[in-house]
C-alpha cells in the first residue's frame, strides 16, 4: 500500500535553507508521515543530500528520501517566464507533477515560499487540489507599520500589500508561516491584512538553530587551532557583502587593539577576491574558512569566539546566527534595521548601531571589549528568542501538518482562483 506523502520542495541548499528542508521532513516524519525532500540535481554533493543517500534515503520506503527533480525546460520561456516569481512556480508546479506519479502526495510544505508567493494571486496553487503549508522569510510590506527599521517604499509596499492578502486566499493554502512575529501580529490586528474567513491563517514560527549546548572556551578554540588567548569576533553564515564585512574590516584596521575576525562561511564569488585584499590590513591575521561548516564546528566557532557579528546592511529579515549568539550567551553588534535591529532594541543583546561606521563600529566593540558584558537578567519575563528552539519549531509545523485541511471546490482549484 502506498503511503501518505508530504513533499518538503526546496532546490537551493546554500545559506540555512538546507537546514528548513532537513528540519521540516523530520517534522513531518515525526508527525507519522513519510517524507520526500525534492531539490535540483545540483545539490546532489551537498553533505545532507550525502548524508540522506547513505542512509536509505534512495530507497521508496524509507520514512525519510530525496529526490532530484530540475526545472522544466521551458520554464523560463518568454513573456511571464521572464519574472523569477513565475519560473520558481513552474518549477515547484513540475517538481509536484513529476513525484505525484511515484508517491501518494497527501501534503506540499514549501520552506521558502517567497520563490513564487506573490505569483499565486494570478496563477494559483502550483500543486493543484493538494493541501500545502508554506513559510515566509522576506515579507518586509509591513514592517512601517509594525515598528521595523525599513526603506520606506509606499508603491511596492502597497502593491505587495494587495498581492499578499489575495495570496493568503489562494486555494489549497492551509497554513502561511512567518518567522517574523511582526507580521503575524500585523495579520491579528490590522484589518487591512485580509485575515478572516476565507483566507489562510498567518502564523508565528520561530526561526530555529541546531540543537547543541557551549562547550568550554578553551577547548572549542584547541579545536579550532585558535591562540588561548585573545579575543576573537565572529562573522557566520553565507558570506556577502550585505555582511557588512567590508565595513567591519575597515574599522578592525583602525584598532591598535583589534581581535582577531574570524570569518567562518562559504563566500559569494564577487566577495571572495575583494575580502583576501582587504584583510591583508588586519593585524592580528583572520581566520577564514571559506567553506560549508559542519554541525560540530559551528558549535566550536560559538563557543570559542567572544563577540557575534550582526551589522549587516540591507537586510531586513530575521538570522539564524541572532538565533545562534542567543543560545549561546554571546553578546553581538547588530544593525539597528531590520528585524535585527527589533529583536534587539532594548540593548540587552548587545549594542546597536544606527550606522555602519568605523566610529560606529569601533565605539561598539569598545563597549564589548573593555567590559565584563553580561546578559541582564530576565526579571521583566523571557526573551522572545527563547521560543526559538528547534523543539517549538518542529511542534508548531507538525500542528499546521495536522491540522484539517479546507474542502476546495473544483473552481477553487483553477490557477488564478485566489479571490479579493
Amino acid at each position: 500500500m502506498t503511503k501518505d506523502t508530504v513533499l518538503v520542495i526546496e532546490p537551493d541548499f546554500s545559506g540555512h535553507r538546507w537546514r528548513y528542508a532537513e528540519w521540516a521532513a523530520q517534522a513531518c516524519v515525526g508527525a507519522g508521515y513519510q517524507c520526500v525532500i525534492v531539490t535540483a540535481s545540483a545539490n546532489a554533493t551537498h553533505p545532507l543530500a550525502q548524508r540522506l543517500a547513505a542512509g536509505n534515503g534512495t530507497d521508496a520506503t524509507a520514512d525519510l528520501q530525496i529526490s532530484f527533480v530540475d526545472p522544466p525546460a521551458d520554464a523560463g520561456r518568454p513573456g511571464l517566464g521572464s519574472l523569477s516569481y513565475v519560473r520558481f512556480f513552474r518549477h515547484f508546479q513540475h517538481i509536484y507533477r513529476t513525484i505525484s506519479r511515484e508517491y501518494h502526495v497527501v501534503q506540499v510544505v514549501v520552506p521558502y515560499v517567497d520563490y513564487f508567493f506573490y505569483a499565486l494571486p494570478v496563477l494559483g496553487s502550483p500543486f493543484g487540489s493538494t493541501p500545502w503549508l508554506g513559510i515566509t522569510m522576506r515579507a518586509t510590506f509591513h514592517h512601517h507599520e509594525a515598528g521595523v527599521r525599513a526603506p520606506r517604499r509606499p508603491f511596492v509596499n502597497t502593491v505587495k500589500g494587495q498581492l499578499f492578502r489575495r495570496a493568503i486566499r489562494t486555494s489549497g493554502l492551509k497554513t502561511l508561516l512567518t518567522i517574523d512575529p511582526t507580521l503575524a501580529d500585523w495579520c491579528a490586528q490590522s484589518p487591512a491584512s485580509g485575515a478572516g474567513p476565507g483566507a489562510a491563517p498567518v502564523r508565528y514560527l520561530a526561526d530555529p538553530c541546531p540543537e547543541a549546548a557551549p562547550l568550554d572556551p578553551w577547548a572549542a578554540r584547541e579545536q579550532l587551532g585558535l591562540a588561548a588567548y585573545g579575543q576573537f569576533v565572529l562573522v557566520y553564515g553565507a558570506i556577502s557583502e550585505r555582511k557588512g564585512i567590508f565595513e567591519l574590516v575597515d574599522a578592525l584596521a583602525a584598532r591598535d587593539d583589534a581581535p582577531t575576525l574570524v570569518i567562518a562561511g562559504a563566500q559569494d564569488m564577487d566577495v571572495r577576491s575583494p575580502l583576501l585584499r582587504a584583510l591583508t590590513q588586519l593585524t592580528p591575521a583572520p581566520v577564514v574558512m571559506d567553506r560549508f561548516i559542519d554541525t560540530d564546528t559551528e558549535q566550536a566557532l560559538f563557543s570559542a569566539c567572544d563577540i557575534i557579528w550582526l551589522g549587516y546592511k540591507g537586510h531586513y529579515g530575521m538570522s539564524g546566527v541572532l538565533v545562534q549568539a542567543y543560545r549561546f550567551g554571546k553578546p553581538l553588534i547588530a544593525t539597528a534595521d531590520g528585524l535585527i535591529g527589533w529583536f534587539c532594541r532594548d540593548g540587552e543583546l548587545g549594542p546597536v548601531i544606527d550606522e555602519l561606521t568605523p566610529d560606529a563600529i569601533n565605539q561598539a566593540l569598545d563597549t564589548l571589549l573593555e567590559q565584563d558584558w553580561q546578559r541582564p537578567s530576565a526579571a521583566n519575563g523571557a526573551h522572545l528568542l527563547e521560543r526559538n528552539t528547534l523543539a517549538q519549531f518542529k511542534q508548531t509545523l507538525q500542528s499546521a501538518l495536522l491540522e484539517s485541511p479546507k474542502l476546495w471546490t473544483a473552481s477553487e482549484c483553477q490557477p488564478g482562483a485566489a479571490t479579493t
